[in-house]
């Protein structure tokens, strides 16, 4: 569970999406200056950008930011967390907003209808390697919903490339038939839960 240092000033359901991001994802530190909107490749297609999201979390609007088709079309590039000047976690967020989304069965009412079939391309990539394959992931979203403007994504990919942000292929992890094996176990607990 994810700690924060100062919630006097926010909502149970900001205090409930800290509590349930891995990592304390610093939201409060969040001066809405836009550069994470920005700087998003998939900013266009969100009905609200994240900046305008987290002002929603800290005023409590569970059901909006639930809907919202916000963190379905986040591409984990992790651009807007390495321009974000106050160091907060946008990713880790938009993932927590996603697994709280279907936990409550809102991800079915979102107006990104293909956003949960493009978290399943994400598991499948981490079922798969152990890890995110960030190109993949990009490449299939551009060449799926956007084919036009993949082109005007090359100078973004380019320089996340430089960077050692994006591999050029997908690299498993070591052991990967642990994790697989894991995985498998899970999918055994819940499927007996589910009954």
């Amino acid at each position: 569970m994810a700690t924060s240092t100062s919630t006097s000033r926010t909502s149970d359901f900001f205090r409930e999406v800290v509590a349930e991001c891995p990592v304390d994802p610093r939201l409060e530190a969040c001066l809405q200056c836009g550069t994470c909107g920005g700087s998003c490749p998939s900013g266009p297609d969100m009905d609200h950008t994240p900046r305008t999201l987290f002002a929603m979390i800290a005023a409590g609007m569970r059901d909006a930011v639930l809907r919202s088709n916000t963190p379905w079309y986040c591409v984990s590039c992790y651009y807007c967390m390495e321009r974000c000047p106050q160091e907060i976690r946008i990713t880790d967020v938009m993932y927590t907003l996603k697994r709280m989304a279907i936990k409550a069965g809102y991800s079915a009412q979102t107006t990104a209808p293909k956003g949960p079939g493009f978290a399943q391309t994400f598991v499948d990539h981490v079922e798969n390697y152990g890890r995110s394959f960030e190109l993949g992931l990009i490449t299939r979203y551009y060449l799926n919903h956007r084919p036009l403007d993949a082109l005007k994504m090359a100078p973004l990919g380019m320089g996340l490339l430089k960077r050692r942000r994006l591999d050029l292929s997908p690299r498993p992890i070591r052991q990967i038939e642990q994790l697989k094996a894991i995985l498998d176990k899970a999918r055994e607990i819940d499927a007996a839960h589910a009954v």
